[in-house]
């Protein structure tokens, strides 16, 4: 079984990954901010790690011991139309969902390559390879995460170390840290909350998610990119197969 490195791993999709591989029998070493949140996982190891800290990433992979297999986990959203949104809140997602992934890979990796083996696995979102209203500046770490870990990918395959990209849609149970909402009374975007409901379409459980990430993980030769769910790949596939001449789904909402 492999020694699992699982970064925000404190609830959402991170808590239900770690007790998804435990139950697997595999080495898991959940992570968090607040390592107190994890105390009632069944893991082997439960370490504070701030993903946006390097010296507290570097804490935690010193302490955590050989990593066979880092799980990035770790992000947050918020939905607010472009036009207002507070360029730090765009600067604190890409801190969190990008280069605090980017981070902990760098951690890991030199080891990882030393061996000859290893796997990163980055879950991401549909929001990765497409756009919704109202929650662009999470799409954007979503599709600058992606550029990266397909870089990795072929930076390191190599050296033995496969990469994939987990694509969840929507999550029933929610996952991560709530979205913060910022749109007062009166905002001239506020139809587009409806839309925005009726585009990321049907959900899958968080449960669904963690198979998703343990089956990738335990596969000889996992794909690069993972649809989470059948909805996720549904998405997708339409979104591939859409003419580029207009943005994706805009025909689609009606406001």
């Amino acid at each position: 079984m492999s020694s699992v490195l699982i970064t925000g791993a404190s609830r959402g999709i991170g808590r239900a990954i770690a007790i998804e591989l435990a139950g697997r029998g595999h080495r898991v070493i959940a992570t968090a901010r607040r390592p107190e949140a994890l105390a009632d996982l069944p893991v082997d190891q439960r370490l504070r790690l701030d993903v946006t800290d390097q010296d507290s990433v570097d804490a935690a992979i010193r302490d955590a011991g050989e990593v066979d297999v880092l799980v990035s986990n770790a992000g947050a959203t918020v939905r607010v139309p472009l036009e207002s949104v507070p360029l730090d809140d765009v600067e604190r997602l890409f801190q969190l969902n990008t280069l605090g992934a980017l981070r902990v890979a760098q951690g890991v990796l030199p080891a990882m390559r030393a061996r000859g083996a290893g796997r990163l696995v980055f879950v991401s979102s549909i929001q990765g390879r497409m756009v919704l209203p109202l929650v662009g500046p999470y799409g954007a770490t979503k599709w600058a995460l992606e550029a990266l870990a397909e870089t990795l990918a072929i930076e390191t395959g190599h050296f033995g170390i496969k990469v994939s990209i987990v694509q969840p849609g929507v999550v029933s149970s929610g996952s991560g840290e709530p979205a913060k909402v910022s749109l007062p009374d009166g905002d001239p975007y506020t139809p587009l909350l409806g839309a925005l409901a009726v585009l990321r379409g049907e959900a899958v459980t968080l449960e669904a998610v963690a198979v998703t990430v343990a089956d990738t993980i335990e596969q000889a030769e996992p794909a690069l990119r993972v649809p989470a769910g059948a909805p996720a790949k549904q998405v997708l596939e339409a979104r591939k197969s859409a003419p580029e001449d207009k943005p994706f789904l805009m025909r689609e909402i009606d406001w």
